[in-house]
């Protein structure tokens, strides 16, 4: 079967409602602020586990993982346990290093929103000095990504280091004109361009701890 087939996206379409809150347990507090259940919470951690499934597959014996802040943090979390999961019972281990870097650009409140200049601008907190990706096997883990215009900047900036290879992988990928699907390598769901909160996607730091709903 041909690879770009098998890693195809689940696709979420643009009439889909989601589940009822009533069906699921989440806090209280926040039931005046969310419309419903966008994905369950046990379809995110399916899925996330046919990723780390073809990261097995797709590299050698050692990985450099760059997970992007805050929102990324859950799914990298998630990806690199399944990915050790998965080593420990196959005839094949990954190494896994992870490194934890945020993006800005211009800051509103505690939203970072990336203008049409964030290819040249793109400020990145954490590890500033990426020397020791020189050679190595990266995966560039986030949360979601739409035009892409961030992760081309990120892209371009890794690749002065000269790592052996780099992938990404976006737990969702939004369609949005220009939409960035060919930049992810390993994309759990493509979804409209809807406004999702939780499994550590925030509005203002809040929603993080639910599973991925659709705020009201």
């Amino acid at each position: 079967m041909d690879d770009a087939v098998i890693k195809k996206p689940i696709v979420i379409p643009d009439d889909w409602p989601g589940y009822s809150l009533e069906l699921f347990s989440y806090p209280e507090h926040y039931h005046e602020d969310i419309d419903s259940v966008y994905i369950p919470h046990g379809v995110i951690m399916n899925r996330v586990e046919r990723l780390a499934r073809y990261v097995m597959d797709d590299f050698g014996d050692s990985i450099v993982v760059l997970c992007v802040l805050k929102g990324g943090y859950k799914f990298c979390v998630d990806l690199v346990e399944f990915i050790k999961v998965l080593g420990r019972n196959s005839n094949k281990y990954l190494e896994t290093r992870v490194e934890f870097i945020r993006l800005k650009s211009y800051l509103v409140g505690d939203l970072y929103c990336f203008n049409d200049q964030s290819t040249e601008e793109l400020q990145i907190i954490g590890s500033r000095d990426l020397s020791f990706l020189r050679g190595k096997s990266v995966l560039i883990v986030e949360a979601i990504v739409d035009t892409g215009k961030t992760m081309k900047a990120l892209l371009k900036h890794v690749e002065t280091f000269e790592p052996k290879m780099v992938k990404v992988a976006g737990l969702l990928v939004k369609r949005v004109p220009n939409m960035a699907e060919d930049l992810t390598d390993y994309v759990g769901f493509e979804i409209p361009n809807h406004f999702v909160v939780g499994y550590a996607l925030d509005y203002n730091e809040y929603f993080r701890d639910l599973n991925v709903s659709r705020p009201l």
